[in-house]
Formats: C-alpha cells, sequence, structure tokens
C-alpha cells in the first residue's frame, strides 16, 4: 500500500523540441533510479510510494533539469496523500483503460 502519488510536468525553459526531450529524459531516468512504480504519459509522470520519497523526487526533477542544462523549469505538481488508508493504485485507476 501506498501512502501517496504524484503527477509531475517538467516544462525545462529550452530552445527547440529536441532539448526539451533531452533534458525531460534525463529527468523521468532520474524519476526512475528510485525503482518505484511509475508511468511515463505525454503531459506528466506519475510515480507512487511514500510520502517523503515522493516529495524529494519533486525537489530533485527542477534540479535535474539545471543540471542538464536548462536556465529554468517550470513544474506542475498532482500530489494524491491518505497517510491512512493508503492512496489508489495507478493500475486500478487506469487498468480498465490498457489496450
Amino acid at each position: 500500500m501506498f501512502n501517496a502519488s504524484v503527477a509531475i510536468q517538467v516544462l525545462p525553459q529550452v530552445q527547440g523540441d529536441d532539448e526539451v526531450c533531452r533534458v525531460v529524459d534525463e529527468v523521468i531516468a532520474y524519476i526512475k533510479s528510485f525503482g518505484l512504480h511509475t508511468v511515463v504519459a505525454p503531459f506528466e509522470t506519475t510515480v507512487e510510494g511514500d510520502y517523503d520519497t515522493l516529495m524529494e523526487i519533486v525537489k530533485g526533477c527542477q534540479l535535474i533539469a539545471v543540471k542538464a542544462g536548462a536556465p529554468g523549469v517550470s513544474t506542475y505538481v498532482k500530489i494524491a496523500y491518505r497517510p491512512e488508508n493508503g492512496v489508489m493504485t495507478i493500475d486500478r485507476k487506469i487498468s480498465k483503460y490498457k489496450e
């Protein structure tokens, strides 16, 4: 049971689609390095786990984007947190839509 899930959209302030993709790819690799259940989608990456770990990931996303060469970054985050009973899992939310 996970007590939190986050959806993270990172928008690096760089020029050109290829550069945006390069920086975002580095951020996604960082997120995945934690080994948590992660789903990458066209507009955001969703990850579920322990609240404190997820907040560490959210904080790190900006730092990784800047380290990758973005002079600035805008990040949009959605957080579901339920400390006692856990949150609904990603799989439960989307499994009926998978082909």
